[in-house]
């Protein structure tokens, strides 16, 4: 199991997002979240890569504990040292790109695992241009986030998250901000991954994707895991009131 998440709870302000959301992730599998809009899926990633803390519950990767719940229902972390290492474990894309506007696509790709992991800068560029060859843009690596298009962005932003050599990658609905063919393009991408046995949580409203590329698929609505299952089952043949709700909006 690479990562296990266990009674998670997270609130904003009093108002809990999270309510006891518990799933594990194993390795080489591929899992889709899906859901409504504030039904609590970036949440659960942000938690997931430590960009967010937990208010209660436990978070295991690679069967070590980052976080749990002590004897007065606080959520406690490792040491910020020991946290480096599990956040290493883990690669986050988000919607927006997120890229470093002021660095070429080569230092957006090489900078993080020069300075964080202090790998020579000659392997690090030698991973960097494999990593572009793969998503089909070697040819922008000397070219800036303002020159590429928002599918050529993506892509740069997955081989970034590669580029660290995670154990596991989430995507924050990658398609989210890109048009119909551009979004085509990075879903060609992260199919690759699957195929490769890449392990992934893809949160997405690609309805179409999730069903052919996932090991499995989780359906969330305010805040809790409504159902999860076999894609074909979950799409097919939904069990839960809710879940037939939401999935026939997208049958129109």
């Amino acid at each position: 199991m690479i990562i296990e998440m266990k009674n998670i709870r997270k609130e904003f302000d009093g108002l809990e997002v999270l309510k006891d959301i518990s799933f594990g992730v194993d390795n080489g599998e591929v899992v889709s979240i899906i859901g409504p809009s504030g039904s609590g899926k970036s949440t659960l990633l942000r938690c997931a890569t430590f960009l967010e803390t937990i208010d209660g519950g436990e978070i295991v990767y690679m069967g070590e504990k980052a976080a749990h719940t002590d004897e007065s229902g606080r959520a406690v972390y490792v040491h910020p040292k020991e946290l480096r290492r599990f956040r290493s474990y883990c690669g986050l894309v988000f919607q927006q790109f997120n890229l470093f506007p002021h660095y070429s696509v080569l230092k957006n790709l090489t900078d993080a695992p020069i300075e964080v992991q202090h790998r020579s800068r000659e392997e690090a560029e030698a991973t960097a241009m494999e990593l572009l060859g793969k998503m089909g843009i070697a040819d922008k690596a000397k070219a800036y986030p303002y020159q590429l298009s928002g599918g050529q962005q993506q892509r740069v932003a997955i081989a970034r998250a590669l580029a660290m050599k995670p154990q596991i990658l989430f995507f924050d609905e990658p398609t989210s901000a890109l048009d119909p063919e551009l979004t085509g393009e990075v879903l060609k991408v992260i199919r690759q991954l699957a195929e490769e046995k890449m392990t992934m949580v893809v949160v997405t409203h690609e309805m179409p994707f999730a069903k052919a590329v996932s090991n499995r698929v989780i359906f969330m609505d305010g805040g809790v895991i409504v159902e999860q299952g076999d894609p074909r089952e979950v799409f097919e043949n939904p069990r839960e009131e809710r879940t037939k709700q939401f999935l026939r909006v997208f049958e129109r």
